[in-house]
């Protein structure tokens, strides 16, 4: 399995991330994706790629902490995509639940990094919460600019974006939150996404899947995620993981270079 998401920096892996990994790749996850949230976190989420060879990662600025990096650029996003292990753009996307940056801080950080994910060829991982028509009408104006890669992360928006997205050739992530028994309506949205387009991640330590609920996520739950797309999908497991890693490794395409 091909966990796409990632969160390992922070002080939640901070005692025992060698045992976490040791867990996942026991469990069968072989390939995982440290993912930046803040571009001064990006020399930590690098060194965690640059010593384990089954991890890649991100670079970029989540979109709650857009205000804190105004003056990042594609150029330098670009610059920092150079490196071998940098496989993907962001996590970027608009955040309007929360608000924690200004809307116009987040929709200028958002179109840098799509257009560092146009020039790179990299994949873009998009974010988005209480915003879905501001990003789908940001993804179509961009994408007539010139093609790029999305990736709809975590997805929990409505039909309307994913398909819209889908129709730019997005891929589409989904977390432990499919088996929440509260998240009928992100199983109805995903059922709809072709099994192609999917992959699966974790988004640890956030999530944790059913059966795990309350416990610190990690990768090594991420076959509970595959479990429940497998239900929703009516497949067998197995297929879901050899099909999902496969996209992932599409998706993601340095990591196989």
């Amino acid at each position: 399995m091909f966990d796409t998401h990632v969160n390992l920096h922070g002080e939640a892996f901070a005692e025992d991330l060698e045992d976490v990994l040791a867990r996942a790749r026991s469990g069968g996850v072989d390939r995982f994706i440290a993912i930046c949230d803040r571009y001064d976190n990006f020399p930590a989420v690098r060194a965690i790629a640059e010593a384990h060879a089954d991890i890649w990662c991100s670079v970029g600025v989540h979109p709650h902490h857009a205000k804190d990096f105004t003056d990042l650029t594609a150029e330098t996003l670009i610059a920092e995509a150079a490196h071998p292990k940098v496989v993907a753009i962001g996590e970027t996307g608009l955040d309007y639940h929360y608000g924690y940056s200004p809307e116009a801080d987040q929709v200028r950080s958002l179109r840098e990094h799509i257009t560092a994910a146009r020039e790179t060829g990299l994949p873009v991982i998009l974010h988005t919460r209480d915003a879905d028509p501001a990003v789908a009408a940001i993804l179509e104006e961009e994408y007539a600019r010139g093609a790029f890669q999305p990736l709809l992360h975590c997805y929990t928006g409505g039909a309307d974006l994913c398909q819209r997205a889908l129709a730019l050739g997005s891929f589409v992530s989904v977390s432990g939150i499919l088996s929440f028994k509260s998240a009928k309506d992100v199983r109805a949205v995903i059922a709809d996404v072709p099994l192609d387009r999917l992959i699966l991640e974790t988004d640890c330590p956030y999530l944790a899947p059913v059966p795990m609920r309350g416990r610190r996520n990690e990768p090594a739950y991420l076959v509970h995620v595959a479990e429940a797309l497998a239900t929703l999908k009516e497949t067998d497991v197995e297929t879901i993981k050899r099909v999902t890693s496969d996209n992932a490794v599409r998706l993601f395409a340095k990591v196989a270079a």
